[in-house]
């Protein structure tokens, strides 16, 4: 992975023993929160996986964590995403609140509890434990009417805040707070008057509503603050310690900005550590995820391709303030790799300097899903198990043969499991055409010169007398090199042949080894002249 982390220290711990300086206590408060507008992607579990891995730091010291994860699915539905079924049902929802959307699956009880309900079972495969909050449960139950109240009773501090960073100044007539229509649902509304008690008037700006009503703030479950204000005030109510932020709220101005002041001047409260995280993209797609435009990779997506402590590697290997690429093109061989060296460092068994090593050691901890295991798990190297799996038809029940010797117990047989049928969803569907390949079942008849066909019959006489003394690759292939010399023939020329004799194509994996995956028997037979 490139860029990755290489400080003695990971960034995790840093923020842990930061907090820990800022207010020595034995619980602290991690928050994080997505709003269910559509399938919930990639790029938001960076906001998830930040949390936790600062919860995983203070755990580490003793501490005790509340991790709360804030659904809002009290905000309003505000545009059907390309991806969905049902676009002209779901259209009729628009500007009304997420949670009264119903699931176009007709799976959940609404639109918000069918995304959240799919992100919840994502984490619980990532290891990650959370306390989910649904805000529109919280608005409704009246848990926020005193803090809405007081908003509305502090409106001129808000506006003094947010005036500071806006190129026109709020009106005078400007309320903080939202309201979703008593007469249509939706949330296309101007609050007109607050009593300075309870009773807040408003009416309804849409053409085909115009209603005008008044609610009474000690009653309703129509009002709610927008997001300027929710956020700050939400920090005060649960007492936040840390939540990380993406670079959407981070620039200066941006709703971090406003919040410190508004949570210290109309709360009360003071703002938690903030860490700003930067987006996640995937290899070949243009721009960051976006569940409104359709354009997006899922944590289960990701899982299809990698295994789950491997999800944890890539984000427990870059500091918050780094964007990173997910890639799903030939580069997944080598995340691999660097995930197995990394392993291998882990376990003393990589040599590397002593930097390198202590920060291998905790990235790897923070990447597992339970206990570390005592000792080194199986490493089916990736690109060789993608040709014995190809070698196998993608069998791989059959392919598991292959490595008989090497899995010694049920972790070994889990990562063999969990990478083989990876590994097979990657050829199938990820995978550049260039990489993949097929056995050939029957010997192929190609027209041979002489020497060719001598050659052939040379190397099999070989491989049928010497293929169980051959331990090593290297060795096989100086034998081939040998050979092709010794028959006045041209390497390139007799690589050619052999591949397409193997596999009917042109050029594929090392010959050596390849031939070696293979099988003296299959080999044999394919290799006649």
């Amino acid at each position: 992975m490139s860029q990755a982390l290489n400080d003695a220290v990971h960034w995790a711990d840093l923020t842990a023993d930061k907090l820990i300086r800022q207010e020595d206590k034995e619980t602290y408060t991690l928050a994080s929160g997505i709003t269910p507008s559509g399938v919930v992607h990639f790029g938001n579990f960076r906001e998830v996986m930040t949390t936790e891995l600062v919860a995983r730091g203070l755990k580490k010291r003793g501490k005790k964590v509340r991790f709360i994860f804030s659904w809002d699915d009290y905000d309003t539905f505000r545009k059907v995403p390309a991806n969905l079924p049902k676009q002209e049902e779901l259209a009729k929802y628009l500007f009304q609140p997420i949670v009264d959307t119903p699931d176009p699956f007709g799976e959940h009880k609404s639109y918000a509890a069918h995304h959240e309900a799919s992100f919840e079972a994502q984490l619980k495969k990532m290891g990650i434990e959370l306390e989910p909050i649904y805000q529109a449960d919280q608005y409704r139950s009246g848990r926020y009417k005193d803090q809405i109240k007081l908003t509305l009773a502090k409106k001129d501090v808000i506006a003094g805040i947010l005036n500071k960073w806006r190129s026109e100044p709020l009106p005078e007539s400007w309320m903080p707070v939202s309201v979703y229509c008593e007469k249509c649902n939706r949330d296309k509304t101007t609050a007109t008057k607050y009593d300075g008690v309870k009773m807040l008037s408003y009416r309804c700006d849409a053409e085909d509503c115009k209603h005008t009503g008044e609610i009474d703030l000690d009653t309703t479950s129509r009002a709610k603050l927008p997001w300027r204000m929710d956020w700050p005030m939400r920090w005060s109510v649960e007492k936040v310690d840390f939540e990380p932020g993406g670079k959407d709220h981070s620039s200066q101005g941006g709703s971090f900005t406003t919040a410190k002041d508004i949570v210290a001047d109309v709360y009360g409260w003071k703002a938690p550590m903030y860490l700003q995280y930067d987006f996640v993209s995937i290899k070949g797609m243009g721009g960051k995820m976006s569940s409104s435009k359709g354009n997006l990779v899922t944590v289960n997506d990701v899982l299809d391709v990698y295994e789950p402590e491997m999800v944890r590697w890539i984000f427990a290997s870059y500091k918050t303030n780094i964007d990173f690429g997910l890639s799903f093109d030939l580069d997944v061989i080598k995340n691999y790799e660097d995930f197995d060296r990394m392993e291998r460092m882990a376990y003393d068994l990589e040599p590397g300097n002593e930097k390198k090593v202590a920060m291998a050691k905790r990235v790897y901890e923070l990447s597992q899903i339970g206990e570390r295991p005592a000792t080194m798990p199986f490493q089916p190297a990736f690109r060789h198990l993608c040709n014995v799996l190809q070698i196998n038809d993608l069998d791989v029940k059959r392919a598991r043969g292959f490595y008989n010797n090497e899995i010694k117990n049920e972790r070994d047989e889990r990562r063999f499991q969990e990478r083989a049928q990876r590994a097979a969803y990657w050829i199938e569907n990820s995978a550049p055409e260039e990489f993949k390949f097929s056995l050939n079942k029957e010997p192929v008849k190609m027209d041979l010169t002489d020497k060719e066909t001598a050659f052939l019959n040379d190397l099999n006489g070989y491989l049928k007398a010497e293929f169980n003394n051959i331990s090593e690759d290297k060795a096989l292939h100086e034998k081939m090199y040998e050979m092709i010399h010794a028959h006045e023939l041209e390497p390139m020329a007799v690589f050619t042949l052999l591949y397409k004799k193997l596999i009917s194509l042109e050029k594929g994996p090392k010959l050596a080894g390849f031939i070696r995956t293979i099988g003296l028997e299959r080999v044999s037979r394919l290799l006649v002249p």
